[in-house]
């Protein structure tokens, strides 16, 4: 009990910032998982998403080789990891909407390919690298900096999702009834996955890479059994990761335990028991 309240003590301590800057980024990471992480869902992509945050790593390596060796010094990781993303998105969404039959092949292939060019530049970088610190992440980190630039996705994200929801709902349930209505289902789907790209380099400070793509889903899939549509799935998976968010941030102070795993673990868990609840309900209603 006490290690509970000395977690709100320290948010509310000026002498841990570090503590309110987690918070921060947990509510506002809960909006892209929460919107985006519904459009990925409904439109069934979440390989394609895994495949992009994956691959961010390979940019991370570059960066941080060309960084140490002076070759572009100051460069910031995020810049090669959003540029790879958006490469990554690009070509996985090329690939998807002319060749489907190739699609898992090109997924698998960037995916691990991004990975590995990654961990060879990092492998080769001056000084010491840690991979882990990118793939598992750590919010107890996250800079002020981070904060706005999450914020200001939030905004674009939020914007987009307002001013297209029409054009969103209907291709994410029926894309070919939405092309023939002339809807620009391609382009659509293109802007979706580099905005899921951008959003994955930011949320990877939060749960890491490897976990990114569990926080995209899960939140929404929980959210899934019970909404009506996909503004209500939006707004529900929102609520459930800054939930899981904020649960698995106490829990990981409590427990002195990595957050970003603490976090997954409980949307898992709570993913689950909801599958389950959703069975024996419609087992019942049989």
């Amino acid at each position: 009990m006490s290690e509970f309240m000395g977690f709100f003590d320290a948010l509310f301590s000026p002498d841990f910032p570090f503590v309110r800057n987690a918070f921060f980024a947990g509510v506002l990471s809960s909006v892209l998982f929460g919107v985006l992480g519904s459009v990925v869902t409904v439109k069934r992509i979440a390989g394609l998403a895994g495949a992009i945050s994956h691959a961010v790593l390979g940019g991370i390596g570059i960066s941080l080789y060309l960084s140490a060796t002076g070759m572009v010094p100051n460069l910031s990781p995020m810049v090669g990891a959003i540029v790879f993303a958006l490469l990554s998105a690009l070509i996985i969404g090329t690939v998807s909407l002319k060749s489907k039959q190739r699609e898992d092949t090109v997924i698998q292939a960037i995916w691990a390919i991004g990975m590995s060019i990654g961990v060879l530049f990092m492998a080769k970088t001056p000084g010491y690298t840690d991979p882990s610190s990118y793939l598992f992440g750590n919010i107890l980190l996250i800079s002020t900096q981070d904060l706005v630039l999450l914020f200001a996705l939030d905004v674009v994200v939020i914007l987009l999702a307002w001013y297209f929801y029409p054009q969103i709902e209907a291709t994410s349930f029926d894309e070919e009834f939405s092309q023939v209505r002339g809807i620009p289902t391609r382009l659509v789907f293109l802007v979706i996955l580099a905005i899921t790209a951008v959003a994955v380099v930011l949320l990877q400070t939060f749960v890491g890479i490897v976990m990114v793509i569990a926080m995209l889903t899960l939140p929404a899939g929980t959210a899934g059994f019970g909404a009506k549509n996909l503004v209500a799935m939006m707004v529900g998976s929102t609520l459930f990761a800054l939930l899981f968010s904020f649960a698995g941030l106490v829990s990981g102070w409590v427990l002195d335990l990595p957050v970003g795993a603490m976090v997954v673990v409980i949307a898992g868990a709570f993913f689950l028991g909801r599958s389950v609840g959703h069975l024996i309900k419609m087992r019942r209603s049989r």
